[in-house]
């Protein structure tokens, strides 16, 4: 079966990830800010929608209730509810449409899942998973640039040669 979606214990995964928002306090709306936009960029590389979890029980009273797009998804848990519930409903969910990989350090709620039929993987190997992915675009786009540039500077010279023929 194919991976359908990646479901993400956000706070689970920005206690492992200091180096996101380095400085920042874990639950605070910077740290939610730069995972969201490091997990969409890992999205628009890899392809596969994410859905990012985050315990609202303890959020402080601007978070945002919900921001959603087709492709990732950030939802926040209800009073009575956690982050590790709202998965293992998405992971039942998804189960008739094939495979989801769900992120987290609680061992339990990887069991779960990959008793379901889905994948896990602990926040540490998906962090590694996710940086890998990123500086292999970014080396990617680099390439490309020079080699755009070169394409760039080749025809200009030539056009620039054309365009004086009595010089060498």
């Amino acid at each position: 079966m194919a991976l359908v979606r990646i479901l993400v214990d956000g706070y689970s995964l920005l206690h492992d990830w200091v180096e996101l928002a380095a400085g920042k306090p874990r639950h605070s709306a910077a740290a939610r800010d730069a995972l969201i936009q490091t997990l969409t960029h890992y999205q628009d590389a890899v392809g596969i929608p994410i859905t990012i979890f985050f315990d609202g029980t303890g959020a402080p009273a601007h978070t945002p209730k919900a921001h959603s797009s087709r492709q990732v998804e950030v939802l926040y848990s209800r009073d009575g509810r956690t982050a590790d519930d709202m998965i293992e409903r998405a992971a039942y969910r998804f189960q008739d449409y094939g495979e989801v990989l769900a992120v987290t350090n609680d061992l339990a709620e990887r069991n779960l899942v990959i008793h379901m039929g889905g994948l896990a993987e602990s926040c540490d190997c998906f962090r590694h998973t996710v940086e890998a992915t990123l500086a292999g675009l970014a080396d990617d786009v680099q390439r490309h640039n020079r080699r755009e540039r070169s394409r760039y500077h080749a025809a200009r010279g030539t056009s620039a040669r054309l365009a004086s023929p009595g010089k060498p």
